[in-house]
């Protein structure tokens, strides 16, 4: 694994595959504040939490000037479904051979029901208009951790 990134690193580069099928590029996003957050399995009942709850804080987080993506290991057309299904108004990249997740460092050893089991580290990124990490939040909870990361924002 990957060692974790800290503020002021450069965010490690990308390229994945929305919903849609469609490239979308850290590069391409330079000039724009993004937040990027990793999560383990589309329409799951944590990750359904967090991203509706992403969805739901969607205006002031767009208002401030922040682009909002999630990532997972699903494919494009699970996450199309979930897109639909839930109302998610942002973009779903599909990370499939998990990675960006290492390059992320949000792929190792966690804590599963007791047992320890590789997956995905649930975090979240804030990205700056250069592409250097502002934020890196890692070991996440699925629930009030936008709350959280909008608090530490400062946008209330």
């Amino acid at each position: 694994m990957t060692d974790r990134l800290e503020p002021g690193h450069l965010a490690p580069a990308f390229t994945l595959l929305d919903q849609d099928e469609t490239p979308v590029t850290l590069k391409d996003l330079r000039g724009r504040r993004v937040i990027l957050f990793f999560y383990p399995e589309a329409m799951t009942p944590g990750c359904t939490k967090e991203a509706c709850d992403f969805r739901d804080s969607l205006a002031p987080l767009q208002a401030a000037g922040y682009t909002i993506l999630g990532v997972s290991r699903d494919e494009p057309e699970k996450l199309r479904r979930f897109r639909e299904r839930d109302g998610l108004t942002y973009d779903l990249l599909s990370d499939p051979d998990h990675k960006v997740h290492e390059k992320y460092a949000v792929w190792g050893d966690k804590l599963n029901y007791g047992k320890v089991v590789q997956g995905v580290i649930r975090s979240t990124f804030v990205i700056d208009e250069k592409g250097r990490i502002a934020h890196a939040l890692y070991n996440v909870r699925a629930t009030g951790h936008v709350a959280r990361l909008r608090a530490l924002l400062q946008l209330g």
